[in-house]
């Protein structure tokens, strides 16, 4: 990624974290943790990464993405808006009667959404299933798939990657959100996740870590796996709950948050001051 293509993706970054949080200001609250920590990798994806046509979402060329951790949607909603999959005044009809944008991601109401995603663990054996689709098809498409740290903790997911393995899937690519928290605490406390490195490598996954709030870095990752794709690749992002915004970051327990039009001013302010800084990470933000 050169200069040039960093700054506009950090550009687009900033853009969906404020989106993502207006989204949510007009629902009066959301799921803004895990939302925040998946910004930089979702404008990674959506700024050049993937293959995709918002004028033909259902492009058969396309590049998958399944988001398993499915409640963090409004971010996913404000890339989609962004990219021109619909009018970005959508994004303020989140959660309402009627709306295109429920909480979790639902491929039935949203255009760009792939596969309906939010029971926990779930989201891979579907991608994997799109993978071996795409493979049976001769289809070069790839499927990107997003995980929660916390969501590792259900068996499935592994059952997946064995699978993933097994079947020699290098059409997938599986990113995991390493935010170090889930719904009611860290992981350290609720359920030691272990050197998940050295796990995914144990399976056979090719394994790429890095800083999940660099973009140049994510996109490194992303692309190391696909040179070395003669089977499925992880790249573990390590990042923090809410990252980007002062109110989620300083909160311990922010998985779901009520977010006033005061602190969604204060979130969006903050968040232009800190690309035009040149940061994303808040020293001592994050609570252990």
């Amino acid at each position: 990624m050169d200069r040039k293509q960093e700054e506009k993706t950090r550009w687009l970054a900033a853009q969906i974290r404020m989106k993502t949080i207006r989204c949510m200001e007009s629902a009066s609250g959301g799921h803004i943790g895990g939302a925040m920590s998946i910004a930089d990798v979702l404008a990674v994806l959506y700024g050049g990464m993937m293959q995709y046509d918002p004028k033909n979402p259902k492009w058969e060329a396309r590049d998958r993405l399944v988001v398993s951790k499915g409640h963090s949607g409004p971010a996913v909603y404000a890339a989609l808006a962004i990219s021109g999959f619909f009018h970005e005044s959508e994004l303020y009809t989140l959660n309402r009667g009627g709306t295109n944008l429920p909480s979790h991601c639902d491929r039935n109401k949203t255009s760009g959404i792939d596969m309906t995603t939010g029971s926990l663990g779930q989201g891979i054996s579907c991608a994997c299933g799109i993978a071996v689709a795409l493979k049976v098809k001769k289809n070069p498409a790839r499927v990107y798939i997003i995980l929660g740290d916390g969501e590792l903790q259900e068996g499935q997911v592994w059952e997946a990657v064995q699978f993933a393995v097994h079947h020699k899937l290098y059409n997938l690519i599986v990113l995991v959100d390493c935010n170090k928290r889930q719904l009611d605490g860290s992981l350290e406390e609720i359920c030691k996740p272990l050197d998940l490195e050295e796990k995914f490598k144990a399976f056979g996954f090719y394994t790429a870590h890095v800083t999940g709030y660099d973009v140049a870095a994510v996109e490194t990752g992303i692309r190391r796996c696909i040179v070395n794709a003669a089977g499925p690749g992880v790249v573990l992002l390590d990042t923090y709950k809410g990252i980007g915004c002062s109110f989620a970051e300083e909160t311990e327990l922010n998985h779901f948050m009520t977010i006033t039009k005061e602190l969604a001013d204060e979130a969006e302010t903050e968040v232009l001051r800190r690309f035009e800084a040149g940061i994303v990470a808040k020293e001592g933000a994050y609570y252990v």
